[in-house]
């Protein structure tokens, strides 16, 4: 038998080092000092954050097509809503902006007022390089490059638990997002088939099976991590034992065969397992559309399909069951220039727009601000200008949805303001 100080040193913190942020998770640390243990099953709401990593254009994704100064800043990339014989156009939203055609997924979605667009979104800081923007939006300290955690992680640490389970914030990456950066537990799983757990520094660790787990556990003494403990490492078998690689999603979804679309499939898993995940991130690449972005047709058309059609499949596969309770958000570093450059693409610019979709959103609607798009609007005279700062939809949609209300700490030294995004 191991002693409770020989269980921490030695296997067993190396075991669930794995993917866990911050040393001994919670639910080892208070387990092992003897205090009550939340059950992991209990339903909850959950968050699923996607990040649009190489800056997507806004004004492409949700083009203002009213406006006379995009349609002459982009003479080979401008849309219309108008409909021809000869042409794909955009779908008209509100008479003032329309959604690109191979977005049309999300149209049900805007017109039942379950989908909100927020435009002009963006951070104070002005940089246009991708490394530094998107490290500020996933520290959500955007004036400081020392924050050593990441904001979805100081919201895990805000959630009100006395303890949490080991799935409580997972990321379907290969490795840990910066968001996940912290001193509360969070764990980066690169395929549930595979239960590849991976952490920041500890490359040693991974492709551990559920196996070594148990072996650990039958190891530890009687006791030890107690009735609630072992539910946890129950959740962590429940992966290997569950018919991850045949599953079928429900309601007759159909995920893309994309890399968002397998994350978003095994974050509608895990929901559906109720394995107590609360916060789930997830990737879309490719946004960085220099050359030939095209129009109805091309990179950024693939990659607007991609993203919501995977968003719908999965808000299809969860269905009514656990809509209620689940809110997704989109984001991005930053946008487009408004001008399209000599290559049939779009530069490094300022201000883009998000998509949240949730039964508690205050849908149907484009939230923000955004001027006309003559010259003496825009920032430094050729980006859309950054009219509402993320932190405000970021901490509204936590506040709202996840009911955490200390934006000091998930936030600090930045006051938010809601802009309206959820329902009152």
């Amino acid at each position: 038998m191991l002693s409770r100080r020989g269980f921490l040193k030695t296997g067993g913190l190396a075991l669930f080092g794995v993917g866990l942020m911050g040393g001994i998770p919670a639910f080892i640390a208070e387990a092992a000092a003897q205090d009550k243990i939340i059950a992991p099953y209990k339903k909850g709401k959950t968050l699923v954050c996607i990040f649009q990593r190489g800056a997507m254009d806004g004004l492409m994704a949700v083009t203002p097509f009213t406006d006379q100064y995009l349609k002459e800043a982009r003479p080979g990339l401008f849309m219309d809503a108008a409909k021809t014989d000869n042409n794909n156009p955009l779908i008209d939203l509100d008479g003032r902006f329309g959604l690109h055609p191979a977005m049309k997924a999300f149209e049900p979605m805007f017109r039942e007022k379950r989908l909100g667009i927020v435009h002009g979104i963006g951070s104070p800081n002005n940089t246009r390089s991708h490394f530094d923007a998107q490290d500020y939006m996933e520290s959500g300290t955007p004036f400081n490059k020392g924050t050593a955690s990441g904001w979805l992680n100081r919201a895990v640490g805000l959630l009100g638990h006395d303890a949490l389970t080991p799935f409580t914030a997972v990321s379907l990456t290969s490795a840990m997002p910066r968001s996940f950066y912290g001193d509360n537990p969070a764990v980066a799983i690169s395929n549930l088939q595979d239960f590849a757990l991976q952490m920041r520094g500890n490359p040693a660790g991974t492709n551990l099976a559920a196996k070594s787990f148990e072996e650990l556990y039958d190891r530890t003494a009687p006791g030890l991590l107690k009735d609630t403990g072992k539910e946890s490492f129950d959740a962590l078998k429940m992966l290997q034992k569950a018919n991850i690689k045949n599953y079928i999603p429900a309601n007759g979804a159909v995920y893309p065969n994309s890399a968002l679309g397998n994350s978003l499939k095994q974050i509608a898993q895990l929901i559906k397992m109720n394995v107590g995940m609360e916060v789930a991130f997830a990737e879309s690449n490719g946004w960085d559309t220099h050359f030939n972005q095209g129009t109805g047709n091309g990179i950024f058309a693939r990659n607007v399909a991609d993203l919501s059609n995977s968003m719908m499949a999965f808000w299809t596969d969860i269905g009514s069951t656990y809509q209620d309770d689940v809110t997704v958000m989109t984001m991005t570093e930053f946008g487009r220039t408004v001008h399209q450059n000599g290559t049939g693409g779009t530069d490094h610019g300022r201000a883009s727009c998000n998509f949240i979709l949730g039964n508690g959103v205050n849908g149907g609607l484009v939230h923000g601000s955004m001027q006309p798009l003559a010259a003496e609007n825009l920032e430094d005279g050729r980006d859309l200008a950054v009219t509402t700062d993320f932190r405000n939809v970021f901490s509204e949609v936590a506040d709202k949805h996840l009911r955490i209300s200390n934006d000091k700490i998930l936030f600090p030294d930045f006051t938010a303001k809601p802009i309206g995004v959820f329902k009152a």
